[in-house]
């Protein structure tokens, strides 16, 4: 990447000059950078870039741990519920992601916090990301071998408990080693990896063979993918001395970020809770909206992948140049309002047209809008975190509202799908959602 004012140029993204590390000497095996390993963390500094190897390493260990959660999410939670549980499919997966996204909601910023405070000679992140990626792998192994609910319901809690640590750890990374102006960028990179690792989790799950096959694809693909990024150990290091005294009330209490206080923080975790809440309702019954709604006349996993390629295309039309803009512009809001509005309005498209043609047409709106928010919205957030030292325990509670409409989603969804207005009225509520959280954008006043 190049360090200029105009940083989110295009090739940059996929290549990177290697001129801002090659100048200051590039980071030895421990991460190690004065300033840093003496004094404890600190922003990244405005001239500094982390170049495009790093990037893409990142962004290849994030794919991967969107493969592990997005494999089983889109198909084989759902197909594993149908096999073992036939005449409660919607309830057993609405229990099964229920509690396995109650522990996503806890881990991941119990595991930032965990990570701001290691003195690895490794680094603070990169143990978390070995960590979480083998376990997460486990947990995709109990599921190929889980032969009842209670298994499965063990199985995926463990992978949503490793895989966190590992998303953590990258997530906060990211505020480590990339300036303010280029977090934009760096989000798109981030944005495609996960609609890419979404779409090769689901395209795993239905070409590997059947449900033990396709876990297992998931597994080994998820721990390659992150050996590049672990492999190149640039990582942030505290040094012991750096370290603040471990105390048990401050560590839980440190969790609340007081919104009086920090009032952007705030509107900003509400504002990605309400989008999320729209998205895991959209896409939660997905596999069932094909086969009960729109009476997909095909094999309904094909259905399924063929959707989400879409979504994916489009969203790749979108996310990159979209947090290019964003950093150009130095303005994020306007992306992040747009982008709602139009993720609202695929959900409407849903909810009034329930037709093959229909989903087709919902599936590329929504990734055209679902792009520029997943690019633009990240950089919004590190924007407004409280602290540098303590900015994967923030992130990590950002995240809670990534995962807590996990856990909300099917105690909404089902009984307004089995009581109040089926698919109709489910994805009318989505869109609801989502224009809710595009207006309340507008509240966060120390980003433009």
């Amino acid at each position: 990447m190049t360090a200029g004012p105009e940083a989110a140029e295009g090739a940059e993204g996929a290549e990177g000059a290697e001129g801002p590390e090659s100048a200051q000497g590039p980071r030895d095996a421990e991460g190690a950078e004065g300033p840093e390993s003496a004094q404890g963390p600190r922003d990244a500094e405005a001239g500094a870039s982390p170049g495009g190897r790093w990037v893409s390493a990142l962004s290849l260990a994030n794919l991967g741990v969107w493969v592990g959660w997005f494999g089983p999410l889109q198909l084989l939670l759902a197909r594993q519920a149908e096999h073992l549980a036939p005449d409660h499919k919607a309830s057993t997966l609405a229990v099964v992601t229920g509690l396995g996204a109650a522990v996503s909601m806890v881990a991941n910023p119990v595991f930032g916090a965990l990570s701001d405070r290691t003195t690895a000679r490794a680094g603070r992140r990169i143990p978390w990301v070995v960590a979480g990626v083998a376990g997460g792998a486990a947990g995709l192994v109990v599921l190929a071998l889980a032969q009842g609910v209670a298994v499965v319901i063990a199985g995926w809690c463990l992978v949503q408990l490793a895989l966190n640590a590992a998303f953590a750890a990258l997530t906060a990374a990211v505020p480590d080693q990339v300036p303010p102006r280029q977090r934009g960028l760096v989000g798109g990179w981030l944005g495609v990896s996960q609609v890419v690792g979404i779409l090769i989790g689901t395209a795993l799950a239905t070409v590997a063979g059947g449900i033990t096959a396709g876990y297992l694809a998931c597994a080994a693909f998820s721990v390659l993918a992150a050996v590049p990024y672990v492999l190149m150990r640039r990582d942030s290091v505290l040094a012991p001395t750096a370290r603040p005294p471990f105390r048990w009330r401050t560590f839980l209490t440190g969790f609340w970020i007081d919104p009086r206080r920090h009032p952007d923080f705030g509107w900003a975790w509400l504002t990605r809770f309400l989008m999320n809440l729209s998205y895991s309702i959209s896409t939660m019954y997905l596999l069932y909206y094909l086969t009960d709604a729109v009476r997909y006349g095909g094999d309904a996993d094909t259905g399924v992948l063929i959707l989400t390629a879409l979504n994916a295309l489009a969203l790749l039309a979108t996310v990159v140049i979209s947090g290019i803009r964003s950093d150009r512009s130095g303005r994020r809001k306007v992306y992040v309002i747009r982008s709602g509005l139009v993720i609202g309005a695929a959900t409407l498209l849903l909810a009034g047209w329930q037709t093959w043609t229909g989903a087709i047409v919902a599936s590329l709106v929504l990734g055209l809008g679902f792009g520029v928010y997943t690019a633009v919205d990240f950089a919004l957030l590190t924007d407004v975190l409280p602290t540098a030292e303590d900015r994967g325990r923030d992130l990590g509670v950002i995240n809670i509202a990534n995962s807590m409409p996990q856990v909300l989603a099917p105690v909404i969804a089902a009984p307004v799908v089995t009581h109040l207005g089926g698919y109709t009225a489910l994805y009318t509520l989505a869109g609801a959602l989502a224009l809710a959280g595009s207006v309340l954008v507008r509240r966060i006043r120390s980003v433009p």
